[in-house]
C-alpha cells in the first residue's frame, strides 16, 4: 500500500504567527480517517513568524522529534535544558511522565520545520531532551539514521527515542537512486523536504507524503536536487 497526500491537500490553520499543516487530526484539525498512522500520531509543516513561538505548556507519553528545515529553533523546558537546532538538524524529546517546554524562532527570518510525534514503547519514564548537528553532507546520496529507539543506531550516532522506531533522512543530487529494505509489519511516513523525488514509481514533490505499509523494498530516484526524511516504525510489542 502507497497511499500519496500532497501539501496543498493538508489541512491548513492560520495563527497569524504560525502557518501550520497538519498530516494528521491536531488540535482543531479533526479528522477520524486521519488519526496517524500505525505508531506516528502528528506531523504537522510549521512555517513561524521571526521572534515568535510556543510558549510554555506541557506534554507527557509521547516521544517528540523536530526536524529542522529553515531557520533555527530554541528550545527551553522546566528540567533546564536549553538549546537552539539549525536547519538539517534534530532535536528529540521524550515526554514521558509529563515535561514543559517552549520553542521559540528568535531569528530575524521564519523557521520551517517538521514536528513528528511517536507513541513510545510503554507510558511513563523520566523525561529527557537532546539536539545535536548533524553535518548534511553526512547524508548526501544515501541514508542517515537521525533518530532511533534501537541501541546500535545511538551506538553509531543517532538521537535516541523510545519508540520501536527511526527517523532516516538523506539528501540526493539529480539521477541517485538509493534502496531501503523495510523491516517486516512496520510503517513508513516519507515526507519531501526539496526538490522532487520518485518512490516507488509515486513522484514526491517538496512537502508531499506517502504513507506506505506491505511493501518489502523503497526505491528513490532524486530527480533533481532533493531532501526527504522518513519514519519507520512498529507496533510495540509491550
Amino acid at each position: 500500500m502507497i497511499e500519496k497526500r500532497e501539501f496543498a491537500e493538508l489541512a491548513h490553520v492560520n495563527h497569524d504567527w504560525l502557518q501550520a499543516r497538519h498530516h494528521f487530526s491536531f488540535g482543531k484539525y479533526w479528522d477520524p480517517a486521519r488519526m496517524g498512522f500505525g505508531p506516528i500520531r502528528v506531523w504537522n509543516d510549521d512555517q513561524i513568524a521571526p521572534q515568535t513561538g510556543f510558549p510554555m505548556h506541557g506534554h507527557q507519553n509521547m516521544e517528540i522529534i523536530t526536524y529542522v528545515r529553515e531557520g533555527a529553533i530554541t528550545h527551553r523546558d522546566n528540567m533546564g535544558n536549553e538549546g537552539r537546532t539549525e536547519a538539517g538538524d534534530i532535536q528529540v524529546m521524550s515526554a514521558g511522565s509529563g515535561v514543559m517546554h517552549s520553542e521559540y524562532n528568535l531569528e530575524d527570518d521564519e523557521t520551517r520545520l517538521f514536528q513528528i510525534w511517536i507513541e513510545p514503547r510503554a507510558p511513563g519514564g523520566n523525561p529527557r531532551w537532546d539536539g545535536k548537528r548533524f553535518p548534511q553532507g553526512d547524508r548526501v546520496d544515501q541514508l542517515e539514521i537521525l533518530a532511533s529507539g534501537f541501541d546500535e543506531d545511538i551506538d553509531n550516532g543517532a538521537l535516541m527515542i523510545q519508540s520501536d522506531a527511526r527517523l532516516y533522512g538523506a539528501r540526493l543530487t539529480p539521477g541517485t537512486l538509493i534502496e531501503h529494505r523495510i523491516a517486516e509489519g512496520a510503517h513508513i511516513y516519507l515526507v519531501g523536504s526539496a526538490g522532487q523525488i520518485r518512490v516507488n514509481g509515486e513522484l514526491v514533490d517538496a512537502r508531499d507524503s506517502l504513507a506506505i505499509r506491505d511493501i518489502p523494498l523503497l526505491e528513490i530516484e532524486a530527480l533533481d536536487d532533493a531532501e526527504f526524511v522518513f519514519v519507520e516504525a512498529s507496533e510495540s510489542q509491550n
